[in-house]
């Protein structure tokens, strides 16, 4: 199974030349299995890349949002595959506080967008999802959810098939001031083991107090989750659209001052990984 980051920094797009290295695209990641089967998770301005690659090829897509905020929807009317005929594309939204399955259907109405969503070659299908489903099968992965801790909600994945696991969690506050949708202890359990772990991580100790509550998590918690969660591969997703590519290294080489039985990476744009 292979994981490739299109798009990786939460919030806002941060073009320029202190993003260069990791990238400044607001989230999109795509999952590719050796038999081909494939899935694109999330729809930030990452996903207008992905779509130049996927316009080449014929099959299906099939897209697995975490939630409505527009970082996570934003790139679709850039994406190329949807101006195609005859095109099949599956889009799976959790549900939301509001519910507005629609939402990345809708940003295109006038006067927000030149080209309606009714006028899209593509057939576009929306597939809403629903709470305590049971394990979802599509394209040949399992899927389990769990309730984002984060502002008007959301869905957290693990996705699985026979060559690994991987946990994609994104945007999620571990410790919210409000009630939380899933405790620790949830988590734990819910990300036991996985191969690699997809974590929102876009806070450190000092930007914590003034942010608390906005749905992110803190740095810190986000390795502790790793660590009793047993994790294969710990990948910080999410980067603050304030933080340059020195400071994301310089995290990362303060973390790998510890030792841990386990990787730890930064998320950046065009990173491939296979699992296993």
């Amino acid at each position: 199974m292979i994981v490739e980051f299109y798009g990786v920094r939460g919030s806002a797009p941060t073009p320029g030349q202190q993003t260069v290295k990791y990238g400044g695209n607001t989230p999109c990641t795509y999952i590719e299995s050796s038999k081909g089967d494939t899935l694109v998770l999330d729809s930030g301005t990452g996903i207008v890349g992905l779509g130049q690659r996927l316009i080449k090829e014929e099959k299906d897509i099939y897209i697995l949002l975490t939630h409505n905020h527009w970082d996570h929807i934003q790139g679709f009317p850039f994406f190329a595959p949807i101006y195609q005929f005859n095109r099949n594309i599956h889009i799976y939204v959790p549900p939301t506080d509001p519910p507005l399955y629609e939402a990345i259907l809708k940003q295109m109405e006038h006067p927000f967008f030149p080209v309606p969503h009714d006028e899209l070659h593509a057939n576009v299908k929306i597939h809403g999802l629903v709470d305590h489903e049971p394990t979802m099968k599509l394209c040949n992965f399992s899927i389990a959810t769990k309730r984002l801790n984060h502002p008007n909600g959301g869905y957290a994945y693990r996705i699985e098939n026979k060559e690994g696991s991987i946990g994609y969690i994104v945007d999620n506050e571990l410790d919210p001031p409000y009630e939380k949708a899933t405790t620790w202890e949830e988590w734990v359990d819910f990300l036991q083991g996985v191969d690699i772990m997809i974590h929102d991580a876009q806070y450190t100790q000092d930007e914590m107090p003034h942010k608390h509550g906005w749905g992110h998590s803190l740095i810190e918690d986000v390795v502790q989750l790793a660590k009793e969660a047993r994790v294969g591969t710990l990948i910080l997703f999410s980067h603050d659209p304030a933080r340059s590519d020195e400071q994301v290294d310089e995290l990362v080489r303060n973390l790998r001052k510890r030792t841990y039985d386990f990787r730890i990476i930064a998320a950046r744009e065009g990173m491939c990984l296979s699992q296993p």
